[in-house]
């Protein structure tokens, strides 16, 4: 079984209790479409499980697949810089099939974010190297494709349909 081999760490984008006794981890690309349909149902299992579950997303664009996918993340870390990196995840997933530079640079403004940083950001390519050392852990995994999961550290190859994925998190936290 693949265990992941980069932890968890205070640099990584988590959501819900830090010291949950579930941890699902992401491995995941803003243009991808099963990431995309991932995203809903992650939140649902989130809302589900409530304090019980630690969620972390890190990057992995496959750019050669998903010309976006990389700009979206230096969005999304841009937004993260200024305290709404989720806020971004979310609008970005949500609003998928419309991914560009103008749509990011829309989402940014919702945010109440300035589109002239985010531009300066993506020209200077300034959060690149944590999308980078985010993909870098996931090759380090044996991470090839998107979305890959890892659940408590193991890799999770099974389904990501709501039961599915809620029931083999309830097997895990009863271990």
């Amino acid at each position: 079984m693949t265990i992941l081999k980069a932890p968890v760490t205070s640099k990584d984008h988590i959501r819900g209790n830090v010291n949950a006794p579930i941890t699902l981890l992401e491995y995941g690309d803003y243009e991808c479409p099963y990431c995309g349909m991932a995203h809903s149902i992650i939140k649902r299992v989130q809302k589900h499980l409530g304090e019980q579950l630690r969620f972390v997303y890190r990057h992995f664009p496959l750019t050669e697949l998903h010309p976006h996918a990389e700009i979206a993340a230096q969005a999304a870390e841009f937004a993260g810089a200024h305290g709404h990196f989720w806020e971004m995840h979310d609008l970005i997933y949500e609003n998928q099939k419309y991914l560009d530079i103008d749509l990011l640079l829309k989402l940014a403004k919702m945010l109440k974010l300035s589109d002239d940083g985010l531009l300066s950001s993506l020209k200077n390519r300034t959060y690149l190297p944590k999308i980078q050392n985010d993909m870098l852990t996931g090759e380090m995994c044996g991470v090839h494709g998107t979305p890959t999961f890892f659940l408590n550290g193991h890799l999770y190859t099974g389904s990501y349909e709501f039961e599915d994925l809620v029931s083999v998190i309830e097997q895990v936290a009863n271990q």
